[in-house]
């Protein structure tokens, strides 16, 4: 990760709740938002978890929106 979107993603707050609906559900959103800024935060709630880890969610979704994935921390996943 470049330092640039490294400072992007810390200072980004969480606009994207993945809930019981799963990623499915958020997959449109965050490529609209993803084509207007450059780092977009989405946390996975614990409905939306189940028993999956949450970056195994985060690359769901990340395939479905065709983004990267830049970090992954606690519940919470940064895409570019």
């Amino acid at each position: 990760m470049t330092d640039d979107l490294a400072k992007k993603a810390h200072e980004a707050d969480v606009t994207v709740w993945v809930g019981k609906a799963g990623v499915d559900a958020v997959a449109e959103e965050l490529r609209d938002q993803l084509e207007d800024r450059d780092v977009v935060k989405v946390k996975f709630l614990r409905s939306a978890r189940g028993g999956d880890e949450t970056e195994d969610l985060a690359d769901d979704l990340a395939d479905l929106t065709g983004s990267d994935v830049v970090d992954v921390r606690g519940n919470t996943a940064v895409y570019h």
